[in-house]
């Protein structure tokens, strides 16, 4: 089971970095050796005194380096690791590495020099941008960063997608998305039936794709001061197959349809009908793209009353029919297989 330039990971953990991240992508990666009998992918765990700057001896042989939980990891990667590496992705997360890390910045230059494809997990694109290998590329970092990332990063293309991948620039916004990351690695350097063979082994429904939006927390993006409504969304989310009237999600939460109506406008600019109808269809459109329900059982599953019913209002929301959704989900899949692909043909 070829995989040029995909078979030496390593992983630079940062002081509090997460250990679910590591563990979304340490997982797949273990999949993959069981999947192929043999070890396909070699893992390489480094600590920020085991990268040391070029010209200076390693600060330890072995450094225990301490997750956001306090679990620690031994960091041993013998010296001249970061030379063999295919590609190397920073493990970060709160607070951001704003300061340091002089020694981990220097090496992540000298390995992008020697043609290292690099890589960002939750915040670790943080440190990527600021040593500048993160200029004219598209990135993601973990959704509360993501305005602060924009701002001190101009040069960067930031996203609030769950992961990226540009060229030989791997960012995933941390948690599951490093999963998700992981698997479109696979797919496309070992083939949909190898990634198909991991995700049954370790009982994953779904992926995600490159180009789904971090969800954030709806409590985050209205403050925690509106049980009301988050009250509202959440009796929402629960019955999308068959949508409850107005009247009685108001009546659930103890408001009138008036006050209900003024809360959503005032913090979601939106009206409950039209937040549900949006809800109902993102989620339609999650299901075309990632599962091989028919068009018509994912319609009904989300509300909408007949197939016409369902292709009228996904026309008018996404300008497109969900036919048409699905047939670029396929392009899309082909299409990312072709970009990792070519930046391996690029030393990547």
């Amino acid at each position: 089971m070829p995989l040029p330039n995909f078979q030496h990971i390593g992983f630079v953990l940062l002081p509090r970095f997460s250990l679910a991240a590591l563990g979304s992508a340490l997982g797949i990666i273990e999949a993959v050796n069981d999947v192929s009998g043999e070890a396909t992918l070699s893992v390489h765990v480094l600590g920020d005194g085991m990268v040391a700057a070029a010209g200076q001896a390693v600060v330890s042989p072995k450094q225990e380096v301490h997750s956001a939980s306090q679990i620690s990891l031994l960091a041993n990667a013998p010296a001249d690791t970061l030379s063999r590496l295919d590609v190397l992705f920073v493990v970060g997360d709160a607070p951001l590495a704003e300061v340091g890390h002089d020694n981990i910045i220097a090496r992540l230059r000298a390995a992008d020099a020697a043609g290292v494809a690099l890589g960002g997990i939750g915040t670790g694109a943080w440190v990527l941008a600021r040593a500048g290998l993160l200029d004219g590329f598209r990135a993601t970092i973990h959704w509360p960063y993501t305005a602060l990332f924009a701002e001190q990063f101009p040069d960067v293309v930031v996203s609030s997608h769950v992961f990226e991948i540009d060229r030989n620039r791997y960012t995933a916004a941390g948690g599951q998305a490093a999963q998700d990351l992981m698997l479109a690695l696979v797919t496309a350097r070992l083939g949909a039936d190898v990634a198909a063979e991991v995700m049954d082994q370790l009982g994953i429904e779904r992926a995600r794709a490159a180009d789904e939006r971090q969800r954030v927390p709806l409590s985050a993006r209205i403050g925690g001061g509106q049980p009301k409504l988050t009250e509202a969304v959440s009796l929402m989310e629960a019955n999308f197959e068959e949508p409850l009237p107005t009247e009685e999600i108001a009546r659930l939460v103890g408001v009138s349809r008036r006050q209900l109506e003024r809360l959503f406008k005032q913090h979601l600019d939106s009206l409950p009908s039209r937040y549900y109808l949006e809800m109902r269809l993102a989620r339609t459109r999650q299901l075309l793209r990632e599962t091989s329900q028919s068009i018509l059982q994912i319609g009904l599953s989300c509300g909408f009353s007949s197939g016409p019913h369902f292709s009228s209002a996904y026309r008018a929301h996404f300008q497109l029919t969900p036919r048409e959704e699905r047939s670029r989900r396929l392009n899309a899949l082909a299409a990312t297989s072709t970009a990792v692909q070519s930046s391996s043909g690029n030393g990547a």
